[in-house]
């Protein structure tokens, strides 16, 4: 059985629409009329002229062709006003009523001019007044094609006399002209509708076009605005962010340092387990606030890359090997499979990626194993982390690299970190343009999939050694500037219990008082970045140096984590830590500092990898 295929529905115009296109319509019409209704004034007259010289014009020639001259001067007269008046809305129907009236007029003259131009001449010259007749009809197809009671007014008027005249003809040649004529306005006429009609469809296309390209401008305008919203939103969340953190940073750091002070004092053992629980509580608080300063430094980007050649075999045998232990403690095996290709990166930021992803999956793989190895790529290789822990639908592989984000901590356990971690994955894969791909099925586990370009030179690179600490007697004056007193009496009691001498002061005037009080100079600054009442760190640490006209090694230690107060502190080139600073770190940059081992100093405030 054949189906019938149904013809696709011609879309509903709104009012709005038609309007515009019977407005585009009367345009077209007033555009058209010039060179149309002058061509036919001018065969008017030449056809007149002609018809008279040959003496075949009958009385009734010379009206008529002033006629259709005055019509074609109307029509001009119509076009010029119309374009002077622009007139919109409805207006529209007024002019072209105007112009359909003065159409009907012409066609009118024309279809006299077969039957009563001609006075002699027999059919000879009928028929060379019907040629040009039938041209002008013709004409009327581009000329007022586009406004149809205007084209149907000129054309049957100027068509149809002659056919019937003819048709009760006694001369049967001129029946015969009568079948053609009629054949002729069927075609004519059918060809000025298709031509209606296509113009018409062609402007309904051109004011839909408009109209989308309108509605879809508002959306790119709507989507932008939201964009701005949501990026003054983002910034806001960041300001307030920055300054919690700084403020929270202040008693966590001063608690840091009087914890370390607190170690130097000689207590029962009971106290001593306190202390070090105190100490691992304030551990994991530094942890966390380094999650949201490694976020911060990123978006700032002030995080270098420093690429060079180095073997990733060990790399990856150093972060299974720290974290075999914890994924032992829950009956799960690590493996470590070997790898000698030398690859060619940012060794540091590519440990702390791996690092990120060793610990994730020792963290949530409960059963079987997890296996850390490589694979050849081509010109690269894939670092793998596989584990047969929970594993992530796909509907949520996306959102788990979201900042906060942990898809098997609803408790939001502390212990299990901030969900950071994959968040600055991602950030980190950005800065160093390679590609981290996740396979994963829940119940199966899952794949990280880290591509690394291997180094031209695939000659074996030597692993720097561990750093010898530094053996040189702590000696000397420090000045600690910061607006917050305890952290001044903490650092003062941490820094005395190391050997050395502290003058512990707010600000600039007051250290530039008290240390010209002293006679040595102060072996090193320790500055707080941001100070009260809008005094920076950084010109008070240039101050103090201007005062003893010497480069007095300097640390700078902040509790921002603003993008751009994070980016000028890095730009200063000072040695920079960021609240709360562990003690460990503390001593050994101020240990390599006033030996001269700057770069040690700076190596050591080097955020760990955030977990």
């Amino acid at each position: 059985m054949r189906v019938r295929q149904q013809k696709p529905e011609r879309p509903v115009l709104s009012a709005e629409t038609l309007r515009q296109i019977r407005l585009a319509q009367t345009e077209a019409l007033f555009k058209a009329v010039p060179v149309g209704v002058s061509a036919a004034a001018i065969a008017s007259v030449l056809l007149f002229a002609i018809l008279r010289r040959l003496g075949a014009a009958s009385s009734g020639g010379a009206p008529w062709s002033l006629f259709v001259v005055a019509c074609a001067l109307c029509h001009l007269a119509l076009a010029r006003g119309y374009a002077r008046a622009g007139p919109k809305g409805d207006e529209w129907r007024r002019w072209a009523l105007w112009c359909t009236a003065v159409c009907l007029a012409e066609g009118l003259a024309w279809g006299w001019a077969p039957i009563g131009l001609v006075a002699t001449g027999g059919l000879a010259m009928e028929l060379v007044v019907l040629a040009v007749t039938l041209a002008v009809a013709e004409g009327a197809v581009p000329a007022f094609g586009a406004y149809l009671p205007a084209f149907y007014a000129l054309f049957l008027p100027a068509t149809l006399p002659y056919a019937v005249f003819s048709a009760f003809s006694s001369d049967s040649l001129e029946r015969l002209t009568s079948l053609l004529m009629l054949v002729f306005i069927g075609a004519i006429g059918a060809l000025g509708y298709l031509t209606n009609r296509s113009f018409v469809e062609i402007v309904g296309l051109r004011i839909r076009t408009e109209e989308m390209a309108l509605d879809l401008q508002r959306q790119k305008d709507i989507a932008e605005r939201a964009r701005e919203i949501a990026e003054k939103a983002n910034l806001a969340k960041s300001s307030f962010l920055a300054a919690a953190s700084h403020d929270l940073r202040q008693p966590v750091h001063a608690l840091g340092m009087f914890v370390g002070a607190l170690r130097a004092v000689p207590m029962a053992p009971e106290g001593r387990r306190i202390v070090e629980q105190i100490e691992a509580s304030t551990m994991a608080m530094d942890g966390l606030f380094s999650a949201l300063l490694d976020l911060s430094r990123l978006d700032a980007g002030v995080v270098a890359v420093e690429r060079q050649a180095f073997a990733i075999g060990p790399v990856i045998e150093r972060l299974c090997r720290d974290h075999r232990e914890e994924a032992m403690a829950k009956g799960v095996s690590l493996v470590c499979k070997p790898c000698s290709a030398i690859v060619w990166s940012d060794p540091v930021l590519i440990e702390r990626i791996l690092r990120n992803l060793v610990s994730n999956a020792a963290r949530y793989t409960e059963r079987g194993r997890i296996v850390v190895g490589c694979r050849r790529r081509g010109a690269a290789i894939a670092v793998q982390v596989l584990d047969t822990g929970p594993g992530i639908p796909p509907d949520q592989q996306e959102q788990v690299f979201q900042e906060y984000t942990q898809l098997g901590n609803p408790e939001r356990d502390r212990t299990k970190g901030l969900g950071l971690g994959l968040a600055i994955v991602r950030r980190l894969v950005a800065l160093l343009e390679r590609q981290l791909t996740l396979h994963s099925e829940p119940g199966r586990g899952s794949c990280f999939e880290l591509t690394i370009p291997l180094a031209e030179d695939q000659s074996p690179v030597a692993e720097p050694g561990p750093m010898a600490a530094s053996a040189a007697p702590a000696r000397g004056l420090v000045a600690v500037i910061d607006d917050e007193r305890a952290i001044r009496d903490a650092a003062s009691g941490l820094l005395t219990g190391w050997g050395y001498d502290v003058v512990a002061v707010g600000g600039a005037d007051e250290a530039i008082e008290r240390l010209s009080a002293l006679p040595a100079k102060p072996a090193l600054i320790l500055c707080d970045y941001r100070l009260r009442e809008g005094e920076s760190g950084l010109a008070v640490i240039e101050r103090i140096r201007a005062e003893y006209n010497e480069a007095i090694p300097a640390i700078l230690i902040t509790g921002d984590t603003a993008p751009d107060r994070l980016a000028e502190a890095e730009a200063s080139g000072l040695v920079l830590m960021h609240k709360p600073v562990s003690n460990g770190k503390l001593r050994a940059a101020i240990v390599n500092l006033t030996s001269g081992a700057t770069a040690d100093a700076r190596e050591e405030a080097d955020m760990p990898a955030v977990k």
